[in-house]
């Protein structure tokens, strides 16, 4: 349990960072939703991060026996 939340915390600092960059970098004039606001990037980022991470099922008792 404490290894997810610190891949998941780690993910959500990485996304925050790469979409702060991204807004630094690349961004634009307002006329794009995530590029125009450093706040709206980040979250993107932040989500985007945590989503790439995050356990896409959880697993049965079977399954925990069975690995260890």
């Amino acid at each position: 349990m404490k290894t997810y939340f610190v891949k998941i915390s780690a993910a959500a600092v990485v996304g925050g960072i790469l979409g702060f960059s991204y807004y630094y970098f690349i961004g634009c004039n307002g006329s794009c939703m995530i590029g125009s606001s450093p706040v709206i990037s980040t979250l993107y980022g932040v989500i985007a991060g945590v989503a790439l991470v995050f356990p896409s099922r959880i697993k049965n008792k079977e399954e925990k026996q069975s690995e260890g």
